[in-house]
Protein backbone atom coordinates (compact mmCIF):
# COMPACT_ATOMS: atom_id res chain seq x y z
CA UNK A 1 0.00 0.00 0.00
CA UNK A 2 1.44 3.58 -1.04
CA UNK A 3 1.20 6.03 1.59
CA UNK A 4 -0.46 9.42 0.76
CA UNK A 5 1.31 12.29 0.46
CA UNK A 6 0.93 13.87 4.21
CA UNK A 7 1.41 10.06 5.56
CA UNK A 8 5.14 10.22 3.72
CA UNK A 9 5.90 13.57 4.93
CA UNK A 10 4.87 12.52 8.34
CA UNK A 11 7.27 9.40 8.27
CA UNK A 12 10.18 11.40 7.02
CA UNK A 13 9.57 13.69 9.87
CA UNK A 14 9.60 10.90 12.32
CA UNK A 15 12.45 9.42 11.19
CA UNK A 16 14.13 12.73 11.83
CA UNK A 17 12.92 12.71 14.89
CA UNK A 18 14.68 9.58 15.58
CA UNK A 19 18.55 9.86 14.75
CA UNK A 20 19.12 6.89 16.54
CA UNK A 21 18.20 5.13 13.14
CA UNK A 22 20.30 7.28 10.93
CA UNK A 23 23.28 9.61 13.00
CA UNK A 24 25.54 6.18 12.37
CA UNK A 25 25.50 6.45 9.10
CA UNK A 26 26.23 10.69 8.60
CA UNK A 27 29.57 10.99 6.50
CA UNK A 28 30.72 13.44 4.08
CA UNK A 29 32.94 12.92 0.83
CA UNK A 30 34.02 15.28 -1.80
CA UNK A 31 34.04 12.61 -4.22
CA UNK A 32 30.45 11.65 -4.35
CA UNK A 33 27.49 12.15 -2.18
CA UNK A 34 27.07 9.37 0.66
CA UNK A 35 23.71 7.49 0.99
CA UNK A 36 22.76 4.78 2.97
CA UNK A 37 19.13 2.65 3.00
CA UNK A 38 17.85 3.13 6.66
CA UNK A 39 14.39 1.52 6.26
CA UNK A 40 12.87 -0.33 4.07
CA UNK A 41 9.49 -2.52 4.05
CA UNK A 42 6.15 -2.70 1.90
CA UNK A 43 5.10 0.50 2.11
CA UNK A 44 8.48 3.05 2.19
CA UNK A 45 11.97 3.18 2.16
CA UNK A 46 14.12 5.57 3.44
CA UNK A 47 17.36 7.11 2.60
CA UNK A 48 20.23 9.07 4.35
CA UNK A 49 22.06 11.46 2.14
CA UNK A 50 25.23 13.39 2.72
CA UNK A 51 26.07 16.64 0.41
CA UNK A 52 29.26 18.16 -0.12
CA UNK A 53 29.74 21.34 -2.21
CA UNK A 54 29.15 20.77 -6.16
CA UNK A 55 26.98 17.48 -5.78
CA UNK A 56 23.88 17.28 -7.68
CA UNK A 57 21.57 14.51 -8.77
CA UNK A 58 20.70 15.93 -12.16
CA UNK A 59 17.31 15.99 -13.54
CA UNK A 60 15.54 12.66 -12.42
CA UNK A 61 12.34 10.64 -11.63
CA UNK A 62 11.22 8.17 -8.99
CA UNK A 63 9.34 5.94 -11.32
CA UNK A 64 6.22 4.98 -9.50
CA UNK A 65 6.73 6.21 -6.35
CA UNK A 66 6.42 9.76 -4.38
CA UNK A 67 8.61 11.31 -2.14
CA UNK A 68 9.26 12.97 0.66
CA UNK A 69 12.25 14.73 1.69
CA UNK A 70 13.43 16.54 5.02
CA UNK A 71 16.76 18.69 5.40
CA UNK A 72 18.24 17.71 8.66
CA UNK A 73 21.69 20.39 8.19
CA UNK A 74 22.90 22.23 5.40
CA UNK A 75 21.47 23.59 2.99
CA UNK A 76 19.99 21.97 -0.85
CA UNK A 77 18.13 23.44 -3.95
CA UNK A 78 15.08 21.76 -5.60
CA UNK A 79 14.59 22.74 -9.15
CA UNK A 80 11.70 21.71 -11.06
CA UNK A 81 12.28 20.91 -14.84
CA UNK A 82 9.48 23.18 -16.75
CA UNK A 83 9.45 22.96 -20.58
CA UNK A 84 10.06 26.69 -22.22
CA UNK A 85 11.17 28.40 -19.13
CA UNK A 86 13.52 27.67 -16.52
CA UNK A 87 12.95 25.46 -13.43
CA UNK A 88 11.48 26.22 -10.54
CA UNK A 89 14.03 26.68 -7.88
CA UNK A 90 14.01 26.98 -4.46
CA UNK A 91 16.57 26.57 -1.73
CA UNK A 92 15.90 24.41 1.27
CA UNK A 93 17.21 24.26 4.89
CA UNK A 94 17.11 22.69 7.85
CA UNK A 95 13.75 21.45 9.14
CA UNK A 96 11.91 21.95 5.64
CA UNK A 97 10.04 18.64 4.27
CA UNK A 98 9.20 18.71 0.61
CA UNK A 99 7.11 16.28 -0.86
CA UNK A 100 7.60 15.06 -4.42
CA UNK A 101 4.56 13.62 -6.66
CA UNK A 102 6.10 10.66 -8.56
CA UNK A 103 4.96 12.54 -11.85
CA UNK A 104 7.63 15.42 -11.36
CA UNK A 105 11.49 15.61 -12.81
CA UNK A 106 13.19 17.36 -10.64
CA UNK A 107 16.99 17.74 -9.33
CA UNK A 108 18.33 18.05 -5.40
CA UNK A 109 21.89 19.40 -5.40
CA UNK A 110 23.97 21.05 -2.46
CA UNK A 111 23.83 24.99 -1.53
CA UNK A 112 25.43 27.05 0.35
CA UNK A 113 29.04 26.28 1.65
CA UNK A 114 28.50 24.03 4.86
CA UNK A 115 27.84 20.29 4.20
CA UNK A 116 24.15 18.80 4.32
CA UNK A 117 22.13 16.06 5.38
CA UNK A 118 18.53 14.61 4.24
CA UNK A 119 16.20 12.12 4.89
CA UNK A 120 14.36 10.64 1.65
CA UNK A 121 11.34 8.22 2.09
CA UNK A 122 9.90 7.00 -1.05
CA UNK A 123 6.48 5.18 -1.23
CA UNK A 124 5.60 2.63 -2.69
CA UNK A 125 9.77 2.06 -2.14
CA UNK A 126 11.37 3.16 -4.67
CA UNK A 127 13.05 0.23 -6.96
CA UNK A 128 14.20 2.46 -10.20
CA UNK A 129 14.86 6.15 -11.19
CA UNK A 130 14.60 7.90 -14.42
CA UNK A 131 17.85 10.18 -15.26
CA UNK A 132 17.44 12.32 -17.85
CA UNK A 133 19.91 14.47 -20.10
CA UNK A 134 19.74 16.51 -23.61
CA UNK A 135 20.30 13.89 -26.40
CA UNK A 136 22.59 14.76 -29.38
CA UNK A 137 19.34 15.83 -31.37
CA UNK A 138 18.22 17.87 -28.23
CA UNK A 139 15.43 15.20 -27.47
CA UNK A 140 15.39 14.58 -24.04
CA UNK A 141 16.24 11.09 -23.14
CA UNK A 142 15.42 8.61 -20.00
CA UNK A 143 17.63 6.30 -18.98
CA UNK A 144 16.35 3.85 -15.92
CA UNK A 145 18.61 3.34 -13.20
CA UNK A 146 17.92 0.99 -10.20
CA UNK A 147 17.39 2.63 -6.31
CA UNK A 148 21.03 1.74 -5.37
CA UNK A 149 22.90 3.48 -8.34
CA UNK A 150 24.29 6.70 -7.73
CA UNK A 151 22.02 9.96 -9.58
CA UNK A 152 24.41 12.26 -10.92
CA UNK A 153 24.08 14.81 -13.98
CA UNK A 154 23.91 12.67 -17.39
CA UNK A 155 25.91 13.81 -20.33
CA UNK A 156 25.08 14.44 -23.62
CA UNK A 157 25.65 11.62 -25.47
CA UNK A 158 29.03 12.37 -27.83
Amino acid sequence: MSLTPIELEQFVAGLVDAPERWEHVVRHASDMRVYEQIWDDDDVNAWLICWSEDQDTGFHDHDESAAAIAVISGQVREDRLRLGRPPRSRVLGPGSIFTVPAVAIHRVLHAGTAPAVTLHAYSPPLIRTGAYRIGADGELERELLSAEEELKPMPAPS
